[in-house]
């Protein structure tokens, strides 16, 4: 999982925020990018920084702007610890902050949570905090605009940026493909995202915002990658194919998709986990 680690922070040291872990694998079955469609600028405004994740304001295509704001980062950057295998968390208080972020990168407020809408990390990995404030309430204080969650499966070869707000940098790369289980100790994750090699995210990167450079709306949210090229182990997740087969790509990084998100959201951006069409885990 892409949470801040010694490691990562020796190698930034070392060799400076650039540095890259080791190249990924290729993969004989990626298939080749897309023709470039006009992309849309993608910067920093409306991620945010956490204590020791990434994250954005996102909303959903129906969501207005008199709704409370919510943030979206993973289920392993959830305050209170790591979910276990098979919970799922809603309705918690909290009063998390989180640094809201402008296009260049700079911190120009403090957001604060009042609750955890939803937090797991069965089958994916999120957690969606609800913010005291509306989305109008930041427009109109700080000028930031939320991102959008895109609510169609992404395509395999599609140009996509991670926005860490975490270290406050991007990382450029392209859908390599889908994997149909992806398992790191005690958690499986479902038709998780696998980048191509440049998106090579560190830690502190978890929960940074995937978003798609052709519409600018959120795919994914980043979570973790091989670090050591163990298998299936805390911070090298290990690939399961439908017929129970088991690779390993040391240096391969990886997202969960947020396409199934919306669904799971009505009116006032209101949990309702069992609105037609919402497939996430439930308590």
């Amino acid at each position: 999982m892409n949470k801040p680690l010694l490691a990562a922070l020796s190698a930034l040291a070392l060799a400076g925020l650039g540095a890259a872990p080791a190249v990924a694998a290729t993969h004989a079955d990626s298939p080749a990018p897309k023709a470039k469609k006009p992309a849309v600028t993608v910067n920093f405004a409306g991620t945010v920084s956490l204590s020791d994740c990434s994250g954005s304001v996102i909303r959903f295509p129906n969501s207005a702007d008199s709704d409370p704001a919510l943030v979206l980062t993973n289920g392993h950057c959830l305050e209170t610890g790591f979910p276990d295998p098979g919970e799922v968390i809603t309705g918690q208080s909290s009063s998390r902050t989180f640094g809201l972020l402008n296009a260049s990168g700079s911190k120009i407020a403090t957001l604060r949570a009042n609750q955890v809408v939803y937090s797991t990390m069965t089958d994916t990995d999120v957690t969606i905090y609800r913010l005291s404030t509306t989305y109008a309430q930041i427009k109109s204080s700080y000028g930031i605009s939320p991102l959008t969650m895109n609510d169609t499966h992404p395509t395999a070869g599609t140009a996509i940026k991670v926005v860490s707000g975490y270290w406050k940098t991007t990382y450029s790369c392209n859908i390599d493909g889908f994997v149909n289980q992806l398992k790191e100790g005690d958690w499986t994750w479902k038709d998780s995202i696998r980048y191509t090699s440049s998106c090579n995210t560190i830690g502190g990167t978890s929960g940074s915002p995937v978003i798609d450079t052709s519409t600018g709306k959120v795919v994914a949210v980043n979570n973790t990658g091989n670090e050591d090229g163990e298998r299936c182990t805390v911070d090298n997740p290990c690939e399961v194919d439908a017929n129970g087969n088991v690779t390993v790509h040391k240096g391969t990084n990886y997202a969960e998709e947020t396409y199934g998100i919306p669904a799971c959201f009505t009116t006032g951006n209101k949990l309702n986990l069992g609105a037609v069409g919402c497939t996430l885990p439930k308590p």
